[in-house]
């Protein structure tokens, strides 16, 4: 038998899966890791723990595989996007890994939306004016610490730094560069006026190559701490959210992909780029001639944990002797759609679409005496999906109306939100059997590379079975009724959001 390696470098965890030649999941590996948070909005990870986790799952994987009688084909790496680390002359690292969470240039971004020149950036790198942006990231290094980044020689992100570890090349995909605010999507090179916003040039940054290209010859010392051949062909990849589309399969226009994790997002693939007008969409690269249009969501699985650490009753979770989330769903389910005319806008962590205001906040709206922890509940749950299915419309304005929709993610584990995502979204939901969508879109592309596939359309022979929810069409008259008012409140409240921010900011220095 042999065997692949999908690996997923997320931001508190590293996953690997092992594959056989089929594509058949055979066994997956995690390794976790900090994700170093302040008051300021500060999200970074320390890029060697990084190093070290996805050479922990490697070799887990690899001591799986049988390697005597078997051969390791490739390592195919999908890894969240938008991260940022400044290296020295011998790419020793300056800064930790500064993350997508990372809301610290948050005036920075506000200050360059009002610029003329920031339509000209979005309509040439598809990348929203956010403080998730590594081109704000720099403006922000720039204006704030002058003299770190006169001493940075090159600028990184986590992939980069990882195939320089691991091979001594700085090369990073087409896929991630084009997700830095620094790509020109038109002429698929660094763009020259975002450059020099940032403050950087071409010579800093990693050479850009498909996401089908291998590294090969491993550092012996890496090789020898995972275990595998040192000519195993490491292939390089994308970005999180494009490999989770080709993962199930959602690679023409018409087909939506949804994924809901710690945080969510709603893309559908393109050939070209298409650039959104109103500026609610990101667009980026998959690879040569494929794109991903969509908007990513801060607020998903991790504001429903934080739902239910704070509203399920820990004494009937004891006495229930289940586990809290079994319990929050439970209750979900008893409360009707609408939750008796409660509202919930999820913005705990601020907002990337459809707001793009790192200031939002979480909030409540119609809060009454009769509401009950079931309601809240259950409204935590619905604002969530509310909150998708605004990207989903501008999704569906931009691109047309989809024949279907793949959900994956931790998400699908719970029936009653597999269910009220439909009634929502008012379509049919597909939910693949398979969760890790990165990983088997990682190695399909490394199947790609290595020559074993022609087309990637062949990934949905290795999806496994897909389970499908249709929309109540009860509950959907009732979703259409409070959608509406979601979106109503949300644009009352918007103005205020930088206001309270600022208030929690004096509080908390």
């Amino acid at each position: 038998m042999d065997y692949l390696i999908g690996v997923d470098v997320g931001t508190t965890s590293t996953k690997a899966v092992l594959y056989n030649q089929e594509a058949k999941v055979i066994a997956s590996f995690k390794a976790g890791y900090t994700l170093y948070r302040d008051a300021s909005g500060m999200a970074e990870q320390d890029p060697e723990a990084i190093v070290t986790a996805v050479k922990q799952v490697i070799r887990q994987a690899s001591q799986k595989a049988d390697l005597v009688t078997g051969k390791l084909l490739a390592v195919s790496f999908s890894s969240a996007n938008q991260s940022l680390i400044l290296l020295d002359q011998n790419h020793q690292p300056l800064t930790r890994s500064i993350t997508w969470a990372d809301t610290r240039a948050s005036r920075v971004a506000e200050n360059l939306r009002r610029q003329l020149v920031a339509k000209t950036l979005f309509a040439h790198t598809g990348t929203p004016i956010h403080p998730m942006s590594p081109l704000v990231k720099l403006m922000w290094l720039k204006q704030t610490q002058p003299a770190l980044m006169a001493k940075a020689r090159y600028i990184a992100d986590i992939k980069s730094y990882l195939f320089w570890k691991l091979f001594q090349t700085f090369k990073v995909d087409i896929s991630i560069a084009s997700c830095t605010g620094l790509f020109n999507l038109q002429t698929s090179t660094w763009d020259e006026e975002a450059l020099a916003l940032a403050g950087v040039s071409e010579e800093q940054l990693p050479q850009i190559v498909k996401g089908t290209s291998q590294a090969h010859d491993l550092v012996p010392a890496a090789a020898q701490e995972m275990g595998i051949p040192a000519n195993t062909p490491f292939v390089y990849g994308a970005f999180d959210g494009a490999l989770s589309n080709l993962g199930v399969g959602a690679l023409k226009p018409d087909t939506v992909a949804i994924t809901i994790g710690t945080s969510a997002a709603v893309r559908v693939a393109t050939t070209k780029p298409v650039i959104d007008p109103q500026e609610r969409l990101f667009c980026y690269a998959i690879d040569e001639g494929m794109y991903v249009v969509g908007g990513p969501i801060n607020n998903g699985g991790d504001v429903f944990q934080w739902a239910v650490e704070h509203l399920v009753d820990n004494s009937a979770v004891k006495q229930n002797g289940g586990s809290a989330y079994d319990l929050a769903n439970e209750v979900i389910a008893s409360a009707p759609a609408g939750a008796h005319g409660l509202v919930f806008h999820p913005f705990l962590g601020g907002e990337r679409a459809p707001l793009w205001d790192a200031n939002a906040r979480g909030s409540f709206f119609g809060l009454t005496p009769l509401h009950t922890r079931a309601d809240m509940l259950r409204a935590v749950m619905e604002g969530i999906n509310f909150n998708i299915a605004t990207v989903f419309a501008a999704v569906r304005d931009l691109i047309g109306e989809p024949t279907s929709v793949t959900a994956t993610g931790g998400f699908a584990q719970s029936a009653v939100w597999k269910q009220m995502m439909a009634d929502i979204l008012n379509v049919t939901v597909n939910i693949p059997e398979s969760f890790e969508s990165g990983c088997l879109g990682a190695i399909t592309m490394a199947m790609k590379s290595l020559g074993l596939i022609d087309d990637y359309a062949i990934v949905k022979n290795f999806m496994g079975p897909v389970e499908s929810y249709m929309p109540d069409q009860k509950a959907v008259a009732t979703y259409q009724e409070y959608l509406p008012l979601f979106k109503q409140v949300e644009e009352l409240l918007s103005p205020a959001y930088s206001v309270v921010a600022q208030l929690q900011a004096k509080q908390k220095s």
